[in-house]
């Protein structure tokens, strides 16, 4: 453990309350996951540490995974990492966004590592209730004599005998198990926004593959229409009508579209496998996408409503929340280092003594109290390290808010823009396939040569691209929208429906 994170442990009851905020702005971002994996290897590492306090993994947990594991990507080894389950079967599965998102929550990487986390958590509450409650223990022991002076044989004395102590009054470990209580609260929380994360990165993953499939349908289209006009070319040209530069062009623009329709084709089996290994998937299963991409207008709260909303339920700002009461409570029990101690404790004992002296037993009954007067300087360095962790957590649950305020509006303006750039879309595509359709019968009819018609053709592409690209962007920002508003996991699929 670093030397930094000892600090905060210290000051906290022997654990380390971190931030809860670090993986919003993962959150809201999606674009960056590609990016994320050209970062350096030390980079990684500091990243995958952020990732790994945020779900509540003790620090000196997170740098040995992270310094197993850092060749990967952040991204892909948390929320797309999957654990699979089952076995591979011959049919291909039909996967719906609400199969996929339900598959997530069970085998996503990030929501087994938040479940873990939280027991975790658990395990130090109870560690930290044991210091209150009484310490029973057991003692047997066996002595041998044997003796010069008198006339006996060796022989053995044996004792047994159970103790018992009892804190009555230890302010410390009071406020310890307190600071405990809150941190199982923040891991709890921060578990739960991971699992806003794992359906918030399926339905992204979702969403993207099926735009990939889109596209692919897209450039089969432009495909088949450029094979017709090459062939139109090719008789046109044997008929004596036209030149083979019109030819050469035709041909030249087919296997252009054939080259984008291999690119389309390999991008769209890559990230069919980021989906599959994301949900936990059989290794090797195939599958189909059940659902399209739609452009489905949402009413939405108004902007106040929903800032109101976010601040109610979004899990990450509650367990910030949770991580400032429970380094408050560290700082107390720091504090509370200065305060005397009070514990009582009893014994009994049986012995067989040895032969001269008889059998007997022993029973002792104590008090301790414990009143420090000098201790170095220990407490107020421990309270000072207090102080410093619970104004980060407050300079950081300020920063939260505002970047929660900041998330809503600009996925408000995100959405503002995608519904109106899918209806410029749509009459754009309308438009470039009329041109499409004139070009090419001005082209059968020896008006113009074909060059007309790869321009028409190229605009065609881009207009579809466009309404592709408008589609995706209008529900990437409803997606963006539920993830800042806090709606629960289970409700993506709804909200991206328009319920």
């Amino acid at each position: 453990m670093r030397q930094k994170d000892r600090k905060e442990a210290s000051c906290c009851g022997g654990r380390e309350y971190t931030s809860h905020a670090r993986l919003h702005h993962l959150a809201t971002k999606p674009y960056e996951i590609s990016e994320l994996r050209e970062y350096p290897f030390r980079e990684r590492k500091k990243q995958l540490l952020k990732i790994k306090r945020f779900l509540g993994i003790p620090a000196a947990l997170a740098l040995c995974i992270g310094a197993s594991i850092a060749q990967e990507s952040l991204i892909q080894d948390v929320f797309l990492g999957g654990v699979p389950q089952g076995e591979k079967t011959s049919d291909a599965l039909r996967l719906s966004l609400a199969d996929a998102i339900k598959n997530g929550l069970r085998y996503n990487l990030g929501v087994l590592i938040g479940d873990q986390s939280v027991e975790a958590a658990r395990g130090a509450r109870l560690a930290a209730l044991s210091r209150l409650r009484p310490q029973v223990s057991a003692q047997a022991g066996m002595d041998y004599y044997a003796l010069r002076e008198r006339d006996q044989d060796p022989t053995n004395a044996i004792s047994a005998g159970v103790g018992v102590t009892q804190s009555i009054l230890d302010f410390s470990s009071q406020r310890q198990k307190r600071a405990a209580e809150e941190n199982l609260k923040a891991v709890g929380f921060s578990n739960e926004n991971a699992r806003d994360m794992t359906a918030y990165v399926v339905s992204m993953l979702y969403l993207q593959t099926v735009a990939d499939k889109s596209r692919i349908d897209a450039v089969h289209a432009q495909v088949r229409t450029a094979q017709s006009l090459y062939e139109l070319a090719v008789d046109q040209k044997a008929a004596g009508v036209v030149s083979g530069i019109e030819v050469l062009r035709a041909q030249v623009e087919l296997q252009s579209e054939q080259q984008r329709l291999i690119v389309a084709e390999d991008q769209f089996a890559k990230n069919k496998l980021t989906l599959a290994r994301a949900i936990g998937l059989p290794l090797g299963q195939e599958f189909e996408l059940s659902d399209d991409m739609s452009f489905v207008p949402i009413q939405v709260l108004s902007l106040e409503e929903s800032i109101e909303q976010a601040l109610r339920e979004r899990p990450d700002y509650r367990s910030a929340e949770a991580g400032i009461r429970a380094a408050e409570f560290g700082r107390k029990a720091a504090e509370a280092g200065n305060l005397p101690s009070l514990s009582v404790g009893a014994d009994y004992r049986l012995r067989n003594q040895a032969p001269w002296e008889g059998h007997g037993s022993q029973t002792a009954i104590g008090a301790s109290l414990n009143v420090p007067i000098f201790n170095g300087g220990a407490v107020k360095s421990r309270v000072i390290e207090a102080d410093a962790v619970l104004n980060r957590l407050k300079a950081e649950f300020e920063d939260l808010k505002a970047g929660i305020h900041y998330d809503i509006r600009k996925a408000f303006l995100d959405l503002k823009a995608a519904d109106e750039r899918v209806k410029v879309a749509e009459s754009a595509v309308l438009l470039a396939g009329e041109q499409v359709a004139q070009s090419e019968s001005r082209f059968r009819a020896g008006v113009t040569n074909n060059v007309e018609v790869v321009q028409a053709q190229e605009a065609l592409a881009t207009a579809n691209e466009n309404h592709i690209s408008g589609l995706q962007a209008h529900n990437m920002a409803k997606l963006a929208l539920a993830r800042a508003m806090g709606v629960s996991d289970i409700e993506y699929e709804s909200f991206l429906k328009g319920k």
